[in-house]
């Protein structure tokens, strides 16, 4: 019954968002047959009157809004997200060619603000108190509340404009295409770094104060002071024994955490101007392109949605009951 109406509940969520997506696009000011022919959303040339009914039949448009919303929901349901306005393509195609750049620097942010958040998280657990607790817990908590894209224009100028160690923008360097394996690896690293960086320190915080707020109760458990009156070692008390029964609201936190990534990932990767789905996403909106929009929109909260319903079902399957048991 529960698990009813979880599903329910998603399913509401995903009716909700496809409605906003199909009329956010049509609500915006402009026409996407302006932008046709222009570079970025300035217009360069004007289609004639009847150019632009020309087009608007062609995609659709110009039928009313409740029969342009049958033919969305009925090409979604056949798998069909339509062709882009402006670059010809489907839009499947679009998504899947530049999805591979967002993921890389998703799951990397993901990975690294978790094991670092968590890591100084248990240590200041240990140090409760101590001016090490004190120093940490004011650096995290200031950087939680800071951005990922402002993180990102400090990164930028710090790091590519006035040191020079990293690419100002893109995800490798043009006209290289003849180095070696090994080389363009590297490149393609060099030029992810700033992106991830800004995304892992934007949620570190989060995980530090999670992982501290859980090892700080299970640091008062009876068995966390057996293990310390047997003599172990610091970091085998805390990463082995205080740990691994602290890890549960992590753990379903990660899963949570890769949705918000992704939200976050389109404002960084407009900053570096990295070749991800929001800067794709930033072009469609400036072209008005509303196929497009809509179909990385609707990709961004399938995945989204997927994460936080896999983030419930990692929470039921870990049983807070098989950690006391262990104890």
């Amino acid at each position: 019954m529960k698990k009813s109406y979880k599903l329910q509940q998603y399913i509401i969520a995903l009716c909700f968002i496809l409605s906003i997506n199909f009329l956010i696009p049509r609500l915006m000011p402009g026409d996407p047959f302006t932008f046709l022919s222009s570079d970025e959303g300035q217009v360069n040339s004007v289609f004639a009157q009847e150019d632009i009914e020309k087009y608007k039949a062609y995609y659709g448009l110009d039928k009313p809004m409740i029969a342009q919303a049958g033919n969305y929901i009925k090409n979604l349901l056949k798998g069909d997200l339509g062709y882009s306005i402006f670059y010809k393509e489907k839009v499947s195609k679009i998504i899947v060619d530049r999805l591979g750049w967002t993921f890389f620097i998703v799951i990397s942010a993901s990975f690294l603000s978790a094991l670092f958040g968590i890591a100084f998280g248990c240590i200041s657990a240990y140090y409760k108190g101590s001016s090490l607790d004190k120093l940490l817990n004011f650096l995290f908590v200031a950087l939680s509340e800071i951005p990922s894209f402002l993180i990102g224009l400090l990164l930028l100028f710090t790091f590519a404009a006035n040191l020079k160690w990293f690419p100002l923008s893109g995800g490798m360097t043009h006209f290289n295409e003849g180095g070696s394996l090994a080389f363009n690896l590297y490149d393609k690293i060099r030029h992810a770094v700033l992106p991830v960086t800004s995304l892992a320190l934007a949620m570190m915080g989060h995980y530090y104060l999670l992982s501290r707020a859980s090892l700080i109760k299970v640091m008062d458990k009876a068995y966390i002071k057996t293990a310390k009156s047997k003599g172990l070692k610091n970091h085998r008390v805390l990463f082995v024994h205080a740990l691994k029964n602290a890890l549960l609201p992590m753990v379903t936190h990660f899963f949570m955490n890769m949705g918000t990534m992704m939200g976050g990932a389109v404002l960084v990767e407009n900053v570096f101007k990295y070749p991800g789905l929001g800067t794709m996403m930033r072009s469609a909106i400036a072209m008005r392109d509303y196929t497009l929009i809509q179909g990385i929109f609707l990709f961004m909260t399938v995945i989204v949605l997927a994460m936080n319903y896999f983030a419930d079902r990692v929470y039921k399957q870990i049983d807070p009951r098989i950690r006391e048991s262990l104890r």
